[in-house]
């Protein structure tokens, strides 16, 4: 017993010397100028949930976002002037997500009843109605994402994505290879790590120690980055295999519930259970920000924007 003591004691030292030589082999190769540290303040507040809001996103016109919250209200804001576009009062208060598309003109919910409802929020009316319902999960759904005008991603706690046809308000395919509640989803600008023309797996990676909560893909397509309740958000490369970086500080115990990339990639964003949005370079690994208003957890987040259990949404800048 002795023998094999020292032994395992000798192979942990000569993993922590090579762990060392490596470090310093990526610290005589960085040429990355550092970045400053990141001095953002709040620029617009948002008021008007009485209650936790679970999701938010940006419209393509980069004026508009939508919020859901507990109290059981959608909202449209025009994040210039924080004014009220429209207030939509839902059948649940249990919206865990939602997407816009085409500025606004067209939207989807998700509900923990396992339903999915497409919104039309301009009509010849006037009013807000919903045109289509699209059921199928047998869990909580968690996420979705728009592929095209006609067709949407979805994801649950049932294990499974499913991808459908709007018009049709079909499931035309599913994917079944995760073995737990599925928390989020990402589509990448010219890949999939998901083969969405045959509904199997090309790529699995590996590395947290606790629930992925977010997945954000990386703005060139060619990589993606997470968050996970270890407290910790990573970088992996497709075309690699591998993660390639750990955003991690000795001070931060918490899980992340969001993430989200810069425009040029260079930043990531990250909401935490502390009430905090670090900022992350993603070259050097180092945190180069904190972005600190929030009074409960950071739910959600764009880039630019965050939504919060303090029924508050900021605006950043």
């Amino acid at each position: 017993m002795a023998d094999i003591s020292e032994k395992i004691a000798s192979v942990r030292r000569e993993a922590e010397a090579l762990k060392e030589k490596i470090k310093q082999k990526r610290d005589a190769l960085a040429d990355t100028t550092p970045l400053p540290r990141i001095m953002m303040k709040v620029r617009r507040t948002l008021k008007g949930h009485l209650a936790k809001i679970y999701a938010m996103h940006w419209a393509s016109d980069k004026r508009h976002l939508v919020s859901a919250s507990q109290d059981g209200k959608l909202i449209v804001w025009d994040a210039f002037t924080t004014n009220k576009v429209h207030a939509i009062p839902l059948r649940s208060s249990w919206v865990m997500t939602w997407r816009l598309r085409a500025i606004w003109q067209l939207r989807r919910l998700r509900w923990s009843r396992q339903h999915l409802l497409h919104l039309q929020l301009k009509t010849k009316e006037g009013s807000v109605k919903v045109a289509r319902e699209l059921s199928a999960h047998t869990g909580y759904l968690s996420c979705c994402r728009f592929i095209s005008d006609r067709q949407i991603l979805t994801s649950s706690g049932d294990m499974s994505c499913m991808l459908w046809d709007i018009d049709a308000g079909m499931k035309t395919l599913e994917f079944n290879d995760h073995t737990g509640d599925v928390m989020s989803l990402s589509l990448s600008p010219d890949k999939n790590i998901w083969d969405i023309r045959t509904g199997r797996c090309v790529q699995t990676f590996t590395g947290h120690e606790s629930d992925i909560n977010a997945v954000q893909f990386f703005p060139n397509g060619e990589a993606f980055g997470t968050g996970s309740d270890d407290a910790s958000c990573r970088l992996f490369d497709l075309r690699a295999d591998r993660e390639l970086n750990q955003y991690t500080h000795d001070n931060i115990l918490c899980g992340i519930t969001s993430v989200a990339f810069s425009i040029s990639g260079r930043l990531l964003f990250a909401g935490y259970d502390d009430f905090n949005c670090n900022v992350w370079d993603t070259l050097k690994g180092e945190r180069v920000g904190v972005l600190a208003a929030h009074e409960n957890r950071v739910s959600c987040l764009g880039v630019s924007s965050d939504g919060s259990w303090d029924s508050l949404l900021k605006v950043w800048a």
